[in-house]
């Protein structure tokens, strides 16, 4: 009795290796620990990652500070701790509330300046810090 075979032809389960790299963005600065709330975020936008975002006094919602607001979100408060798409409108969201992030990886909302949030989010225990040192003198 003799077996025949059946040819298969560029089957799609052959084996082989495939490999995926994790690149991290750099956004967290430090080993403090990390500290994060889940919160309101205002509706309308697509927040990235590492966004330096104010709270609407009068809702408590979060958005992203802008030197230009007056309803309490002009003041820097938390870092969005992952993508977020509210254009559809308010959505929940995680931020970070304490911890040591890098300051070239944050996003600033206009006219906010990483001096500005830092001297804000240092009162909540959010650090900013540099990925670059000054050269020590000789």
């Amino acid at each position: 009795m003799a077996l025949n075979s059946t040819p298969q032809g560029n089957s799609p389960f052959q084996p082989g290796v495939s490999q995926e790299v994790f690149v991290p963005d750099q956004l967290i600065g430090g080993d403090m620990k990390l500290v994060t709330r889940h919160r309101q975020i205002s509706g309308g936008a697509i927040y990235k990652r590492g966004t330096v975002l104010g709270v609407i006094t009068a809702t408590g919602v979060l958005t992203i500070a802008t030197a230009a607001a007056n309803d309490g979100s002009q003041t820097p408060a938390e870092i969005l701790a992952d993508d977020v798409d509210a254009t559809g409108g308010t959505v929940a969201g995680g931020t970070y509330v304490m911890g040591e992030f890098n300051e070239r990886a944050v996003i600033l909302g206009a006219g906010i300046t990483i001096a500005a949030a830092r001297t804000a989010l240092e009162l909540k225990n959010i650090y900013l810090k540099s990925s670059v040192s000054a050269a020590l003198p000789s």
